[in-house]
Protein backbone atom coordinates (compact mmCIF):
# COMPACT_ATOMS: atom_id res chain seq x y z
CA UNK A 1 0.00 0.00 0.00
CA UNK A 2 2.81 2.23 1.05
CA UNK A 3 4.56 1.31 -2.18
CA UNK A 4 1.82 2.60 -4.34
CA UNK A 5 1.37 5.96 -2.74
CA UNK A 6 5.36 6.35 -3.07
CA UNK A 7 4.26 5.69 -6.99
CA UNK A 8 1.82 8.34 -7.37
CA UNK A 9 3.63 10.98 -5.32
CA UNK A 10 6.20 10.59 -8.06
CA UNK A 11 5.20 12.04 -11.04
CA UNK A 12 5.85 10.25 -14.27
CA UNK A 13 3.54 12.01 -16.61
CA UNK A 14 4.36 11.50 -20.60
CA UNK A 15 4.34 14.10 -22.14
CA UNK A 16 6.00 15.59 -19.29
CA UNK A 17 8.34 14.67 -16.82
CA UNK A 18 8.30 11.24 -17.92
CA UNK A 19 9.81 7.92 -15.93
CA UNK A 20 12.94 8.43 -14.79
CA UNK A 21 12.19 9.22 -10.95
CA UNK A 22 10.52 6.25 -10.75
CA UNK A 23 12.85 4.29 -12.75
CA UNK A 24 15.52 5.11 -9.78
CA UNK A 25 12.47 4.67 -6.95
CA UNK A 26 11.91 1.26 -8.25
CA UNK A 27 16.10 0.62 -9.00
CA UNK A 28 17.11 1.87 -5.37
CA UNK A 29 14.67 -0.96 -4.81
CA UNK A 30 15.78 -3.81 -6.84
CA UNK A 31 19.29 -3.10 -5.06
CA UNK A 32 18.21 -3.65 -1.33
CA UNK A 33 17.47 -7.33 -2.79
CA UNK A 34 19.63 -9.98 -2.43
CA UNK A 35 21.08 -11.72 -5.26
CA UNK A 36 19.30 -9.43 -7.96
CA UNK A 37 20.90 -8.45 -11.27
CA UNK A 38 19.47 -4.73 -12.24
CA UNK A 39 20.08 -3.42 -15.71
CA UNK A 40 19.09 -0.34 -17.61
CA UNK A 41 18.46 0.99 -21.07
CA UNK A 42 18.31 4.14 -22.50
CA UNK A 43 14.94 4.33 -24.82
CA UNK A 44 14.60 7.66 -25.71
CA UNK A 45 16.85 9.99 -24.31
CA UNK A 46 16.94 10.58 -20.31
CA UNK A 47 14.04 7.48 -20.59
CA UNK A 48 15.44 3.77 -19.31
CA UNK A 49 13.52 0.76 -19.52
CA UNK A 50 14.85 -1.40 -15.88
CA UNK A 51 14.85 -4.90 -15.45
CA UNK A 52 15.41 -6.69 -12.26
CA UNK A 53 16.17 -10.28 -12.66
CA UNK A 54 16.48 -13.22 -10.51
CA UNK A 55 18.11 -16.51 -11.28
CA UNK A 56 16.48 -19.78 -11.86
CA UNK A 57 16.56 -22.43 -14.67
CA UNK A 58 17.66 -21.11 -17.85
CA UNK A 59 15.78 -23.61 -19.64
CA UNK A 60 12.42 -23.00 -18.56
CA UNK A 61 10.45 -20.07 -19.19
CA UNK A 62 10.93 -17.34 -17.01
CA UNK A 63 8.47 -15.68 -15.24
CA UNK A 64 8.25 -12.19 -16.22
CA UNK A 65 6.20 -8.69 -15.22
CA UNK A 66 6.59 -5.72 -17.49
CA UNK A 67 4.77 -3.04 -16.36
CA UNK A 68 5.16 0.80 -17.56
CA UNK A 69 6.24 3.43 -15.67
CA UNK A 70 4.66 6.36 -17.27
CA UNK A 71 0.92 7.83 -16.68
CA UNK A 72 -1.41 10.28 -18.90
CA UNK A 73 -0.94 14.23 -18.27
CA UNK A 74 -3.07 15.03 -15.07
CA UNK A 75 -5.95 17.23 -17.86
CA UNK A 76 -8.09 19.14 -15.85
CA UNK A 77 -11.23 18.60 -13.60
CA UNK A 78 -9.57 17.36 -10.51
CA UNK A 79 -10.28 17.83 -6.88
CA UNK A 80 -7.90 16.39 -5.29
CA UNK A 81 -3.68 16.60 -5.33
CA UNK A 82 -3.35 14.62 -8.66
CA UNK A 83 0.19 13.43 -6.84
CA UNK A 84 -1.18 13.53 -3.60
CA UNK A 85 -1.73 9.85 -3.22
CA UNK A 86 -4.69 10.77 -0.36
CA UNK A 87 -6.03 7.77 0.91
CA UNK A 88 -9.92 7.86 1.88
CA UNK A 89 -12.59 5.18 2.21
CA UNK A 90 -10.47 2.72 0.81
CA UNK A 91 -9.40 4.33 -1.79
CA UNK A 92 -5.87 5.97 -2.93
CA UNK A 93 -6.48 8.72 -5.26
CA UNK A 94 -3.57 10.00 -7.70
CA UNK A 95 -2.66 9.99 -11.22
CA UNK A 96 -1.55 6.57 -12.14
CA UNK A 97 -3.08 5.11 -9.02
CA UNK A 98 -5.14 2.15 -11.26
CA UNK A 99 -3.35 2.77 -14.40
CA UNK A 100 -1.13 1.38 -12.96
CA UNK A 101 1.25 2.07 -10.08
CA UNK A 102 -0.95 -0.02 -7.90
CA UNK A 103 -0.09 -2.86 -9.99
CA UNK A 104 3.42 -1.94 -10.87
CA UNK A 105 3.34 -1.78 -7.00
CA UNK A 106 2.26 -5.39 -6.39
CA UNK A 107 4.61 -6.71 -9.26
CA UNK A 108 7.40 -5.26 -6.53
CA UNK A 109 5.92 -7.15 -3.86
CA UNK A 110 5.68 -10.33 -5.33
CA UNK A 111 9.55 -10.59 -7.30
CA UNK A 112 10.69 -8.79 -3.45
CA UNK A 113 8.58 -12.34 -2.06
CA UNK A 114 10.79 -14.63 -4.48
CA UNK A 115 13.77 -13.27 -3.67
CA UNK A 116 13.29 -13.80 0.05
CA UNK A 117 12.89 -16.85 -0.55
CA UNK A 118 15.97 -17.39 -2.85
CA UNK A 119 17.74 -15.82 -0.21
CA UNK A 120 16.39 -18.17 2.46
CA UNK A 121 18.06 -21.41 0.70
CA UNK A 122 15.06 -22.11 -1.82
CA UNK A 123 15.86 -23.42 -5.21
CA UNK A 124 13.66 -21.19 -7.81
CA UNK A 125 12.69 -23.24 -10.09
CA UNK A 126 12.63 -20.86 -12.99
CA UNK A 127 14.06 -17.03 -13.25
CA UNK A 128 11.82 -14.34 -12.81
CA UNK A 129 12.19 -10.48 -14.16
CA UNK A 130 9.93 -7.40 -13.50
CA UNK A 131 10.67 -4.63 -15.94
CA UNK A 132 9.96 -0.95 -15.66
CA UNK A 133 8.77 0.00 -19.07
CA UNK A 134 8.95 3.54 -20.67
CA UNK A 135 6.32 5.16 -23.18
CA UNK A 136 3.21 2.67 -22.73
CA UNK A 137 0.73 5.78 -22.56
CA UNK A 138 1.81 7.03 -26.27
CA UNK A 139 3.89 4.77 -29.01
CA UNK A 140 5.09 1.67 -26.70
CA UNK A 141 8.73 1.98 -27.95
CA UNK A 142 9.84 0.20 -24.46
CA UNK A 143 7.79 -2.94 -24.88
CA UNK A 144 9.33 -2.75 -28.42
CA UNK A 145 13.13 -2.55 -27.01
CA UNK A 146 12.59 -4.58 -24.67
CA UNK A 147 11.67 -7.25 -27.37
CA UNK A 148 14.87 -6.11 -29.14
CA UNK A 149 17.27 -6.39 -26.40
CA UNK A 150 16.46 -10.26 -25.85
CA UNK A 151 14.81 -8.94 -21.98
CA UNK A 152 11.47 -11.06 -22.71
CA UNK A 153 11.37 -14.18 -25.50
CA UNK A 154 8.38 -15.74 -27.29
CA UNK A 155 8.61 -18.94 -24.96
CA UNK A 156 8.42 -16.38 -21.41
CA UNK A 157 5.38 -15.95 -19.84
CA UNK A 158 5.09 -12.66 -19.36
CA UNK A 159 2.28 -10.93 -17.29
CA UNK A 160 1.45 -6.61 -17.05
CA UNK A 161 -0.74 -5.57 -13.79
CA UNK A 162 -2.83 -3.26 -15.57
CA UNK A 163 -6.63 -2.82 -13.75
CA UNK A 164 -8.50 -5.81 -14.88
CA UNK A 165 -11.63 -5.72 -12.82
CA UNK A 166 -10.87 -8.89 -10.92
CA UNK A 167 -10.30 -10.52 -14.20
CA UNK A 168 -7.40 -12.28 -16.02
CA UNK A 169 -7.55 -10.71 -19.35
CA UNK A 170 -6.20 -12.56 -22.06
CA UNK A 171 -6.88 -10.65 -25.89
CA UNK A 172 -6.77 -7.45 -27.49
CA UNK A 173 -8.72 -5.71 -30.73
CA UNK A 174 -5.78 -4.61 -33.60
CA UNK A 175 -5.11 -1.30 -33.11
CA UNK A 176 -4.76 0.69 -36.56
CA UNK A 177 -3.96 4.16 -37.50
CA UNK A 178 -4.27 6.48 -40.52
CA UNK A 179 -3.15 9.58 -41.62
CA UNK A 180 -5.20 10.18 -44.56
CA UNK A 181 -4.81 13.42 -46.49
CA UNK A 182 -7.13 14.82 -49.10
CA UNK A 183 -6.55 18.10 -51.88
CA UNK A 184 -9.12 20.04 -53.96
CA UNK A 185 -8.86 23.49 -55.30
CA UNK A 186 -9.86 26.35 -53.73
CA UNK A 187 -12.93 28.98 -55.51
CA UNK A 188 -15.18 31.34 -53.82
CA UNK A 189 -18.11 29.91 -52.03
CA UNK A 190 -20.31 31.22 -54.04
CA UNK A 191 -19.23 29.39 -57.06
CA UNK A 192 -18.42 25.42 -55.54
CA UNK A 193 -18.09 24.14 -58.94
CA UNK A 194 -15.23 25.96 -60.04
CA UNK A 195 -12.95 24.53 -57.00
CA UNK A 196 -13.06 20.80 -55.55
CA UNK A 197 -14.13 20.64 -52.08
CA UNK A 198 -11.46 18.93 -49.31
CA UNK A 199 -13.38 19.10 -46.74
CA UNK A 200 -17.15 17.38 -48.14
CA UNK A 201 -14.11 14.54 -50.15
CA UNK A 202 -13.56 13.53 -46.28
CA UNK A 203 -16.77 13.48 -45.31
CA UNK A 204 -17.71 11.16 -47.88
CA UNK A 205 -14.66 8.95 -47.01
CA UNK A 206 -15.40 9.24 -43.42
CA UNK A 207 -19.43 7.92 -44.06
CA UNK A 208 -18.16 5.24 -46.14
CA UNK A 209 -15.31 3.71 -43.54
CA UNK A 210 -17.75 3.80 -40.73
CA UNK A 211 -20.54 1.57 -43.05
CA UNK A 212 -17.90 -0.41 -43.45
CA UNK A 213 -16.35 -0.96 -40.13
CA UNK A 214 -19.98 -1.26 -39.14
CA UNK A 215 -20.66 -4.24 -41.57
CA UNK A 216 -17.37 -6.56 -40.27
CA UNK A 217 -18.52 -9.55 -38.32
CA UNK A 218 -18.18 -9.41 -34.79
CA UNK A 219 -15.98 -11.73 -32.51
CA UNK A 220 -16.69 -14.26 -30.30
CA UNK A 221 -14.48 -12.93 -27.89
CA UNK A 222 -13.67 -9.54 -29.28
CA UNK A 223 -16.92 -8.39 -29.81
CA UNK A 224 -17.20 -5.64 -32.86
CA UNK A 225 -14.72 -3.51 -34.60
CA UNK A 226 -14.51 0.11 -34.14
CA UNK A 227 -13.45 3.48 -35.93
CA UNK A 228 -12.81 6.69 -34.43
CA UNK A 229 -12.03 9.64 -36.00
CA UNK A 230 -9.80 11.36 -33.72
CA UNK A 231 -8.62 14.68 -35.20
CA UNK A 232 -9.58 16.54 -38.14
CA UNK A 233 -8.00 19.98 -40.12
CA UNK A 234 -8.91 21.59 -43.19
CA UNK A 235 -10.03 24.81 -45.16
CA UNK A 236 -9.22 28.47 -44.57
CA UNK A 237 -12.87 30.78 -44.38
CA UNK A 238 -16.31 29.80 -44.83
CA UNK A 239 -16.16 31.72 -47.79
CA UNK A 240 -13.53 29.74 -49.72
CA UNK A 241 -14.33 26.03 -51.18
CA UNK A 242 -11.51 24.50 -48.89
CA UNK A 243 -8.16 22.78 -51.04
CA UNK A 244 -7.25 20.55 -48.03
CA UNK A 245 -8.41 18.38 -45.09
CA UNK A 246 -6.76 15.89 -43.48
CA UNK A 247 -8.03 13.23 -40.29
CA UNK A 248 -6.42 11.20 -38.32
CA UNK A 249 -8.43 7.40 -37.85
CA UNK A 250 -8.04 4.63 -35.08
CA UNK A 251 -9.15 1.35 -35.60
CA UNK A 252 -10.09 -0.96 -33.43
CA UNK A 253 -10.18 -4.56 -35.30
CA UNK A 254 -11.21 -7.86 -34.41
CA UNK A 255 -10.18 -10.95 -36.38
CA UNK A 256 -10.39 -11.61 -39.04
CA UNK A 257 -10.09 -8.49 -40.08
CA UNK A 258 -6.46 -6.95 -40.36
CA UNK A 259 -4.41 -4.36 -41.86
CA UNK A 260 -5.08 -5.33 -45.66
CA UNK A 261 -8.57 -5.62 -45.20
CA UNK A 262 -8.58 -1.95 -43.07
CA UNK A 263 -6.45 -1.13 -46.36
CA UNK A 264 -8.90 -1.97 -48.72
CA UNK A 265 -12.13 -0.44 -46.94
CA UNK A 266 -10.13 2.85 -47.13
CA UNK A 267 -9.10 2.88 -50.61
CA UNK A 268 -12.76 2.00 -51.24
CA UNK A 269 -13.55 4.71 -49.79
CA UNK A 270 -11.67 7.24 -51.41
CA UNK A 271 -12.48 6.20 -54.79
CA UNK A 272 -16.07 6.17 -54.13
CA UNK A 273 -15.27 10.12 -52.60
CA UNK A 274 -13.46 10.91 -55.98
CA UNK A 275 -16.67 9.86 -57.78
CA UNK A 276 -18.68 12.24 -55.17
CA UNK A 277 -16.79 15.32 -55.38
CA UNK A 278 -14.43 15.03 -58.50
CA UNK A 279 -11.43 17.17 -58.63
CA UNK A 280 -10.08 15.79 -55.39
CA UNK A 281 -6.82 13.11 -54.89
CA UNK A 282 -6.17 11.95 -51.29
CA UNK A 283 -3.63 9.77 -50.12
CA UNK A 284 -2.82 7.99 -46.59
CA UNK A 285 0.30 6.33 -44.40
CA UNK A 286 -0.15 4.13 -41.31
CA UNK A 287 1.08 5.71 -38.22
CA UNK A 288 0.64 2.58 -35.71
CA UNK A 289 -0.26 -0.82 -36.57
CA UNK A 290 -0.82 -3.32 -33.67
CA UNK A 291 -2.04 -7.25 -34.63
CA UNK A 292 -5.25 -8.49 -33.00
CA UNK A 293 -4.36 -11.11 -29.97
CA UNK A 294 -6.69 -14.15 -29.43
CA UNK A 295 -7.18 -16.07 -26.58
CA UNK A 296 -4.82 -19.33 -26.43
CA UNK A 297 -7.16 -21.67 -23.87
CA UNK A 298 -3.98 -23.80 -23.99
CA UNK A 299 -2.04 -21.31 -22.29
CA UNK A 300 0.47 -22.77 -19.67
CA UNK A 301 0.52 -19.29 -17.92
CA UNK A 302 -2.75 -19.00 -18.04
CA UNK A 303 -3.95 -22.33 -16.12
CA UNK A 304 -1.26 -21.25 -13.56
CA UNK A 305 -2.55 -17.41 -12.72
CA UNK A 306 -5.88 -19.35 -12.39
CA UNK A 307 -4.74 -21.89 -9.82
CA UNK A 308 -3.06 -19.03 -8.12
CA UNK A 309 -6.47 -17.01 -8.13
CA UNK A 310 -8.10 -19.85 -6.82
CA UNK A 311 -5.24 -20.77 -4.00
CA UNK A 312 -5.38 -16.70 -2.97
CA UNK A 313 -9.03 -15.73 -2.81
CA UNK A 314 -10.89 -18.94 -3.13
CA UNK A 315 -12.60 -18.63 -6.68
CA UNK A 316 -11.21 -18.70 -10.43
CA UNK A 317 -11.70 -15.45 -11.78
CA UNK A 318 -13.29 -14.55 -15.49
CA UNK A 319 -11.52 -14.54 -18.01
CA UNK A 320 -11.92 -11.92 -21.32
CA UNK A 321 -10.37 -9.50 -23.32
CA UNK A 322 -8.25 -6.31 -22.79
CA UNK A 323 -10.44 -3.21 -24.29
CA UNK A 324 -7.76 -1.19 -25.28
CA UNK A 325 -3.49 -2.46 -25.95
CA UNK A 326 -0.91 -3.23 -23.70
CA UNK A 327 2.32 -3.70 -23.64
CA UNK A 328 2.23 -7.59 -23.31
CA UNK A 329 -0.05 -7.69 -26.61
CA UNK A 330 2.99 -5.65 -28.14
CA UNK A 331 5.30 -8.52 -27.14
CA UNK A 332 2.31 -11.18 -27.74
CA UNK A 333 1.79 -9.59 -31.42
CA UNK A 334 4.95 -9.55 -32.62
CA UNK A 335 6.42 -12.31 -31.13
CA UNK A 336 3.14 -14.96 -31.30
CA UNK A 337 3.94 -15.63 -27.59
CA UNK A 338 0.64 -17.62 -26.44
CA UNK A 339 1.77 -16.97 -22.65
CA UNK A 340 1.57 -12.94 -22.92
CA UNK A 341 -1.59 -11.35 -20.41
CA UNK A 342 -3.39 -8.71 -17.92
CA UNK A 343 -3.95 -8.84 -14.31
CA UNK A 344 -3.91 -5.94 -11.82
CA UNK A 345 -5.58 -4.23 -8.94
CA UNK A 346 -8.76 -1.73 -10.28
CA UNK A 347 -11.01 -0.51 -13.11
CA UNK A 348 -9.79 0.60 -16.24
CA UNK A 349 -13.16 2.82 -16.28
CA UNK A 350 -10.87 4.97 -13.55
CA UNK A 351 -8.05 5.07 -16.01
CA UNK A 352 -7.25 8.61 -17.44
CA UNK A 353 -9.58 10.29 -15.31
CA UNK A 354 -9.80 12.88 -13.17
CA UNK A 355 -9.52 11.90 -8.97
CA UNK A 356 -8.44 8.47 -10.62
CA UNK A 357 -8.21 5.95 -7.97
CA UNK A 358 -7.88 2.38 -6.85
CA UNK A 359 -9.04 0.60 -4.36
CA UNK A 360 -6.82 -0.52 -1.11
CA UNK A 361 -8.76 -4.07 -1.17
CA UNK A 362 -7.74 -4.27 -4.86
CA UNK A 363 -4.54 -3.90 -4.53
CA UNK A 364 -4.44 -6.51 -1.71
CA UNK A 365 -6.11 -9.01 -3.57
CA UNK A 366 -3.61 -8.91 -6.36
CA UNK A 367 -0.77 -8.53 -4.41
CA UNK A 368 -1.74 -11.89 -2.93
CA UNK A 369 -2.75 -13.56 -5.99
CA UNK A 370 0.86 -12.23 -7.75
CA UNK A 371 2.04 -14.08 -4.67
CA UNK A 372 0.81 -17.17 -4.92
CA UNK A 373 1.91 -17.57 -8.68
CA UNK A 374 5.33 -17.18 -7.55
CA UNK A 375 4.80 -20.19 -4.74
CA UNK A 376 3.32 -21.98 -8.03
CA UNK A 377 5.39 -20.93 -10.91
CA UNK A 378 8.68 -20.28 -9.45
CA UNK A 379 8.48 -22.82 -6.30
CA UNK A 380 6.38 -25.37 -7.16
CA UNK A 381 8.41 -27.73 -8.24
Amino acid sequence: MELTKELVRTESTNPGSCEGAVGELISRRFSLLPGVRVEKEEILPGRFNVKAELPGDPEKPALVWICHMDTVVVGDGWKRDPFGAEEEDGRIYGRGACDMKSGLACALSAFAYGAERIAAGEKPGRRMIVIGSVDEEDFMRGAEAAIRSGWVSQKDWILDAEPTDGQIQVAHKGRLWFEVSVAGCTAHASMPWKGADAIAAMAEIIRSVRQAIAGLTPHSDLGISTVTFGQITGGYRPYVVPDSCKVWIDMRLVPPTDEAEAKRILDQAIEQAKKEVPGITAAYKITGSRPYVEKHEDSLLLACLRQACVSAVGSEPETGPFPGYTDTAVIAGLLGNKNCMSYGPGSLAQAHKPDEFVETAEILRCEKVLKALVDQAVFGG
